[in-house]
């Protein structure tokens, strides 16, 4: 009989919103599908007081075993092999507890401990990469390579990089793109190694603009002070290193001499004052700024507000790797978007279905090209976006594959 156990190995919290969108949701679908989990996360303090209770009901109710560790930050590189140390003692308890047949990697940090479960116990390792994640580190001004110090981690790193996919019995990666760049990696033995492209899928339930009362609705644009005769073009998530606040901002500042009624609305965690602040530099009045959290389960409510989305991303290499959790999510209320070219697959999916428009360059000139035609961009069928997102977003179709890779391991 397989053992359908599967030890699942995050560095990102189960109580992070990341952890919400982009794990459980797989790990719940499995479950039903009959396969054991064992999860072991890192989660930040603050968010594990917060939201611990609600993820803990989650995990029950599917049978997965929750074994949340506490994350630490600081101090640099020191606080990480902490961390790592603990994650193998973690999997050696859970191992002589209730053997595994697959350890299941999220991200570049948990390989460690899973390489010496692996060797000791013989089980499969499949490695989920996420993203070109030392790369990520450079390019987004974390580690800056003219300090020996952090050369010597990106370097490190590069090397455990490709340990990591010659020890791997299978990978994932987020894009086709990215695993197009990996097959041509002469670094990377027995080529072309097994990977399969899993973007970040998108519960499509949740996100369907049918299910949409019209009553919360109308009730949420009068908390916004939203009239139904504003144009609003919404930006869903945190700002972060990669996402182009001054880019779309000055985009919307064109936007808004076309139409007076503009609206920017941010559905963010992030500091309202941050973002008002670059605005400014743009002479966009603060009443045209709308910015509001919104907890996961009412973000359909939120985006389905909006005329139309936009996302602009740092087009660097390591984006080549990235899904944006938010496109399927958008994709799926059947809002059309405005995204830049260089992010993973994120402008061919656009593009092959009709979801929307693909900026050329950050310079006015492409921005004025996108906003002449804005009109007929809200104008594009809703259903026909959301098929999009059906078809290369849908859970359904992650889960399938995750499943698929499971039998390959165990079967």
């Amino acid at each position: 009989m397989k053992n359908k156990h599967v030890l699942y190995l995050s560095y990102d919290g189960m109580t992070d919103p990341l952890g919400q969108s982009q794990v459980l949701p797989y790990l719940v679908s499995l479950s039903k599908k009959g396969y054991r989990f064992s999860l072991v996360s890192f989660d930040k303090p603050d968010r594990f007081e917060l939201n611990n209770g609600i993820i803990q009901k989650i995990v029950d109710e599917a049978g997965i075993k929750w074994y949340p560790q506490v994350y630490h930050k600081s101090p640099p590189i020191l606080s990480t092999l902490y961390d790592i140390r603990k994650l193998k003692k973690v999997c050696e308890i859970i191992y002589k507890k209730d053997p595994y047949s697959i350890v299941h990697c999220r991200g570049y940090i948990t390989p460690f401990a899973a390489l010496e479960v692996k060797k000791k116990y013989s089980v499969k390792f499949l490695f989920d990469i996420r993203g070109f994640w030392p790369d990520e580190k450079v390019e987004g001004k974390d580690w800056n390579i003219k300090n020996p110090a952090y050369r010597a981690v990106y370097n490190y790193f590069k090397k455990k990089e490709v340990e990591f996919y010659n020890a791997a019995d299978h990978s994932i990666c987020l894009t086709y793109k990215g695993r197009d760049i990996l097959h041509k990696r002469d670094s990377i033995a027995n080529q072309p190694v097994p990977i399969e492209v899993i973007p970040c899928c998108v519960d499509l339930d949740l996100f369907n603009p049918d299910n949409i009362n019209f009553e919360e609705q109308q009730k949420l644009r009068s908390e916004l002070g939203i009239s139904e005769q504003d144009f609003i073009i919404s930006y869903l998530g945190s700002i972060g290193t990669w996402y182009m606040l001054d880019e779309m901002l000055e985009f919307f500042s064109l936007l808004k001499a076309k139409k007076t009624n503009a609206k920017f609305l941010f559905i963010t965690g992030d500091n309202a004052d941050n973002i008002k602040k670059v605005a400014s530099k743009y002479n966009i009045s603060h009443n045209d700024i709308i910015i509001t959290r919104a907890p996961r389960n009412t973000v359909p409510l939120h985006l389905s507000l909006s005329n139309v989305s936009i996302f602009f991303i740092a087009p660097v290499y390591s984006k080549q790797a990235s899904s944006p959790t938010k496109q399927g999510e958008i994709m799926g209320m059947g809002i059309p978007l405005i995204c830049n070219d260089g992010i993973g697959d994120t402008s061919k999916v656009v593009r092959d279905y009709n979801g929307g428009a693909v900026l050329e360059a950050f310079n006015q000139a492409s921005y004025l090209k996108i906003i002449n035609k804005i009109d007929r961009i809200c104008n594009l069928d809703k259903y026909e976006i959301r098929k999009g997102a059906k078809e290369f977003y849908a859970l359904e179709i992650g889960v399938s594959r995750y499943k698929m890779i499971y039998e390959k391991l165990v079967g």
